[in-house]
């Protein structure tokens, strides 16, 4: 892969996966510009820079707004759209922000690449949230759509622009939905954004960690490391450009992952507990994926083991928990 000298866009840059990826994309010698909006709570930090501060053009924009955007996309190579709105449970409480940030905004970037720069290349950071409940497993990219919550309609539909931005305008679009991501810089300061991060938490702090309906449920995880590869796969592939992708890990049990993290951190513990109501209607199950065609195309796979991303994790958080971590109950 070639990126020296790339002009690159990182939407969402602050947080979890786009700081991972720039700090990834300045070693291989490309120039960054990291946007944001810093919103509450949506994992934004600028601590997650920390180690390439000094190497980045940094923007504080909202694109929702609109402002702004195209003087952003003008003139760069690739971007890198991690912007959104990921909150399951906050799509459910607070619908209209979810469909602003997850649709108003990408609306806002593909218009502004279309009008701007239509050479770009443009890689969208989906979700399995789309499939819904499985129908079969491992799900691949020709299972239904059935979203069981806002949350994985205005992703979806965040996504179809992309790949209707492709169709149409010659935009040159890929879409990666991801499954559970998890490793240094991700959000551990609440639960509302996936379970590993609050597992995380809770492993940290000695609290214990809530597993509703007997925590049997499988899920696939993915390093970080593997994603951002997978990003930037994506971006130097023309096969890729206007399709959308799966990218699947390694399969546990929420159990599983909770008991390893005890086990690594030497404290905490595990609590079964009833589903409560709400959460329950937006269950899911088990749920494992298939990454084959984006193998097939790119020779991508997972290649950190769980046992290994999650220790590493886990010592991440250890050093710099205070850049982190928000004490609750």
């Amino acid at each position: 892969m070639e990126f020296k000298n790339k002009k690159v866009l990182i939407t969402g840059g602050a947080g979890f996966i786009g700081s991972n990826l720039a700090i990834r994309l300045l070693r291989e010698g490309a120039q960054v510009t990291v946007a944001d909006a810093m919103l509450k709570d949506m994992g934004g930090n600028l601590f997650n820079l920390d180690p390439v501060k000094s190497e980045i053009q940094f923007c504080k924009i909202d694109f929702r707004e609109g402002e702004g955007i195209s003087g952003l996309v003008n003139g760069k190579d690739i971007i890198f759209n991690l912007m959104g709105q990921v909150s399951h449970q906050d799509s459910i409480t607070s619908p209209l922000p979810d469909m602003e940030i997850n649709i108003k905004a990408q609306l806002n970037l593909l218009e502004a690449c279309r009008i701007h720069n239509p050479s770009v290349v443009i890689v969208f950071s989906s979700t399995r949230q789309v499939y819904g409940i499985p129908e079969y497993l491992p799900v691949d990219e020709k299972h239904p759509v059935h979203p069981v919550d806002f949350n994985g309609v205005s992703n979806w539909a965040g996504e179809q622009y992309h790949m209707l931005y492709q169709k149409i305008f010659g935009l040159k679009a890929v879409s990666l939905r991801l499954t559970n991501t998890y490793g240094p810089r991700l959000l551990i300061k609440h639960s509302r954004q996936g379970f590993i991060g609050w597992f995380l938490n809770r492993a940290l702090t000695g609290k214990e960690i809530r597993l509703f309906g007997g925590g049997t449920q499988v899920r696939d995880l993915d390093y970080i490391s593997d994603v951002v590869e997978a990003f930037l796969l994506a971006s130097q592939n023309p096969d890729c450009f206007g399709e959308v992708f799966n990218l699947s890990g390694e399969n546990a049990s929420l159990k599983e992952i909770a008991d390893t993290l005890i086990r690594i951190s030497g404290k905490g513990s595990v609590v079964i507990e009833d589903f409560p109501a709400d959460l329950k209607k937006i269950d899911i199950g088990n749920y494992y994926g298939s990454s084959e065609k984006f193998r097939r195309i790119t020779g991508w796979k997972a290649k950190v083991h769980l046992s290994e991303g999650l220790k590493e994790t886990f010592e991440y958080f250890r050093r710099n928990q205070d850049n982190y971590l928000e004490i609750s109950a």
